[in-house]
């Protein structure tokens, strides 16, 4: 191989990798998942008036700037914790692939320009609730994760928001069916957040993060915390169907998939597992996402 082609292919090696950890720091594939509440949340809540396409792709794009600027944030923020802990040691930051000063710079470029496609081509509404939103998971969220189980209250608030915030964006205001989408992903939070937090309890603890309820052990106390906020989701998951937003199919998924996410946590109590908890968090990760498709598909 020639010194030019050797040349070219460590040039675009570099550009590729620097390329991926920037992805990474955005957090793509968690700001892609909070993008598509959004969009469940923009479609729900359209009705009769005509598609507006700027305001939709504003909100996509904003929003996803927006959720990977606050990832991007909380890794600088961490990024000594996260040398610390196994699954985290891969980070661009650890990794010093990318400098801090050029995160800090890429942080605040996409968020400012996630906040103004949004001030732009949504409303005043859902541009301060994407700013809340932002604020409450770098500034209050991720500090709190070192003080204690109030993180995942805390916590659950932002990451409640992407749905509330594609309903204002089409409709400019909070109504209760606004705050029914956004509650059935609030109360979602906890059994998700704690799943999370106890499989990987020995790598937070190496951190010093204090999620897990119960005084911090994975124990049945905290097992039964999970059973009740999964146990939550039967009802609210049928509030939808209740007030007419979706028909009654979706309602029968919802609560299909909430029986099925409930029996997961009975397998918690009995043995309190890292396997069983394993099999919440995955089960958090599909369930939300099959309900918010049921709902679109059954919308009224």
């Amino acid at each position: 191989m020639s010194t030019v082609n050797l040349s070219e292919k460590f040039l675009w090696d570099s550009v590729s990798m620097r390329f991926k950890a920037y992805l990474d720091l955005l957090k793509f594939r968690l700001s892609a998942l909070v993008t598509f509440s959004a969009v469940f949340g923009f479609i729900l809540g359209h009705h009769g008036q005509s598609f507006s396409w700027s305001g939709f792709i504003g909100l996509v794009v904003g929003g996803f700037l927006i959720s990977g600027a606050s990832g991007a944030a909380n890794e600088i923020k961490e990024r000594d914790y996260d040398k610390l802990m196994k699954r985290t040691q891969t980070r661009p930051l650890p990794m010093e692939i990318i400098s801090v000063r050029e995160a800090i710079w890429f942080s605040i470029i996409a968020a400012v320009l996630g906040v103004s496609l949004l001030a732009v081509f949504t409303n005043i509404l859902t541009t301060c609730l994407g700013i809340l939103s932002m604020v409450l998971y770098v500034f209050v969220y991720t500090p709190l994760k070192r003080v204690g189980p109030i993180a995942v209250l805390v916590g659950a608030i932002p990451g409640a928001m992407p749905p509330l915030l594609g309903w204002t964006a089409v409709t400019g205001s909070i109504s209760y069916e606004a705050l029914i989408i956004f509650g059935i992903q609030f109360i979602w939070q906890f059994p998700h957040f704690w799943a999370i937090a106890w499989v990987s309890d020995e790598d937070y603890k190496k951190a010093g993060f204090k999620l897990l309820p119960s005084g911090g052990q994975k124990d049945l106390n905290t097992a039964i915390q999970i059973m009740i906020y999964t146990l939550f989701l039967l009802p609210l998951g049928l509030l939808p169907t209740y007030f007419g937003l979706t028909g009654l199919n979706s309602g029968i998924v919802a609560t299909i998939c909430g029986v099925l996410f409930l029996a997961q946590t009975f397998s918690l109590m009995k043995d309190c597992s890292r396997k069983s908890a394993l099999k919440i968090m995955f089960g958090s990760f599909l369930y939300l996402p099959i309900v918010q498709i049921a709902y679109l598909l059954d919308k009224v």
